[in-house]
């Protein structure tokens, strides 16, 4: 199971994190994302899998709205990856957003 977390603090590291999770059961992965063209500083949301969706269920339930560093947090289930390709001005184009905009030239 893929878990949002958002609203962290932005000193949370992500042993912090994966110890707040390991209390309900198995982690396989914690990742805090981080602003990769700046000065690296965390971006104050991460994903932590857990493979059992029991356990994974339960940490939502439990730790959602809970603080951690002075914040609460935010703790969802994560939306699954689209599977649409491209980038969003090819996505753009297919529903017919460019083609309008380009359209209503002002002169």
């Amino acid at each position: 199971m893929n878990i949002y977390v958002g609203n962290l603090s932005l000193d949370v590291t992500e042993d912090e994190l994966r110890r707040e999770f390991i209390a309900f059961g198995e982690v396989v992965s914690v990742t805090i994302m981080n602003d990769r063209y700046g000065n690296g500083q965390s971006r104050a949301y991460g994903f932590v899998e857990m493979p059992l969706l029991a356990e994974g269920e339960a940490a939502v339930t439990a730790l959602n709205g809970k603080s951690v560093r002075r914040t609460v947090i935010d703790v969802i289930h994560a939306l699954p990856l689209s599977g649409r390709k491209g980038n969003g001005l090819l996505q753009r184009r297919e529903i017919g957003w460019v083609n309008r905009k380009i359209g209503q030239r002002r002169y």
